[in-house]
C-alpha cells in the first residue's frame, strides 16, 4: 500500500494509491487510527505532495550504515550506530526545491532508505521492531561538508546536515516492501551515481529501531533516515537528483541557489 500525504483545499489529506494514478482520500491520519479508505478520489498527478508524516517529526539520521562505504573510506566498522539529528525545518516534498546555501561549496547529495514508525515505541525488542514501523518512503539526507567536517573534528555533527531544505522526503510511503532487500539508485541529472542493496546495512531497520527505543520513545511519525551508501558527491544549482527505491518510488528535487 502506498500512502500520500497532499495539499486539499488548503489543508493536509492522507490517501492511498487505488491503481497506477488514482488516490482515494483515508478517513483519517494514517498515525492516528486504522488505515480506513474514504469516499474522495483525485488523479494523483493533480495533487501538491507534502512530506508523508506528521507535521513536526523528528529526523533520526545514521552515520556510516553501509559496510562496503565504510570500508572504502577505511575506517573500522562502528560497534554502535553513528546517530545525529535533522530538524523538521529541513524537510522538503518530492518535486519541492533544495536550496543551496549562500556561501557554500561543497553539498553533497546522500541516497537513503527511510523508516516511518507507525506507532508508539519504548524499549523494543529487535525481534518484534519492525512492527512498530508504517512503512519506507526515500530520503536524500543533503549535507553541507565544509561545515560537517569542521563539526566532525570536534565530535559533533549538526549545523552540516540541517540546513532547511536538507531533508528530502517522499514521494509516499510503502507499507508493503522488506526493508532489508531494496535496490536503491540515486541518480544526478539522469546518470546514476549511486546504486546498492540494503541488504549491505551495518545495522538494519529492525536494530535501529530497537536501539533508539531503548533510550528515546519513538513517536508516530518519526523518521529514520538510515544512511548512505557510497557513491555520494557533489550537488549544484540547476541540478536534479532523484533516489530511486525498488517498490517504493522515486523522490526528486532540484536544486537552485539561495535568495534566487
Amino acid at each position: 500500500m502506498k500512502i500520500y500525504k497532499f495539499l486539499e483545499e488548503g489543508r493536509p489529506q492522507f490517501g492511498v494509491l487505488e491503481g497506477p494514478a488514482t488516490v482515494r482520500a483515508l478517513k483519517e491520519s494514517p498515525f492516528d487510527g486504522p488505515i480506513e479508505p474514504g469516499e474522495k478520489t483525485w488523479p494523483l498527478a493533480s495533487l501538491t505532495l507534502l512530506p508523508p508524516t506528521v507535521a513536526h517529526p523528528r529526523i533520526f539520521g545514521v552515520g556510516f550504515n553501509y559496510k562496503s562505504h565504510i570500508l572504502e573510506t577505511g575506517r573500522q566498522l562502528p560497534e554502535i550506530p553513528p546517530l545525529f539529528m535533522k530538524p523538521d525545518t529541513a524537510l522538503i516534498a518530492h518535486g519541492e526545491r533544495i536550496v543551496y546555501p549562500e556561501g557554500s561549496t561543497v553539498v553533497h547529495y546522500e541516497t537513503e532508505l527511510v523508516a516511518v514508525i507507525g506507532r508508539r515505541a519504548r524499549n523494543v525488542a529487535r525481534a518484534d521492531a519492525l512492527a512498530y514501523v508504517l512503512g519506507y518512503t526515500c530520503g536524500n539526507d543533503v549535507s553541507e561538508r565544509t561545515i560537517q567536517r569542521q563539526e566532525m573534528a570536534m565530535g559533533i555533527m549538526t549545523i552540516g546536515k540541517a540546513f532547511d531544505t536538507f531533508a528530502p522526503i517522499g514521494p509516499c510511503i510503502e507499507t508493503s516492501v522488506d526493508p532489508s532487500k531494496l535496490r536503491m539508485r540515486g541518480r544526478l541529472n539522469g546518470a546514476v551515481v549511486q546504486d546498492c542493496d540494503t541488504s549491505d546495512l551495518l545495522f538494519g531497520v529492525d536494530a535501529l529501531v530497537a536501539y533508539l527505543s531503548k533510550s528515546i520513545t519513538l513517536m508516530p511519525g518519526d523518521l529514520i533516515m538510515t544512511g548512505t551508501p557510497g557513491g555520494v558527491g557533489p550537488l549544484r544549482p540547476g541540478d536534479t537528483f532523484e533516489v530511486d527505491i525498488e517498490g517504493v518510488g522515486v523522490l526528486s528535487n532540484d536544486v537552485v541557489a539561495e535568495n534566487t
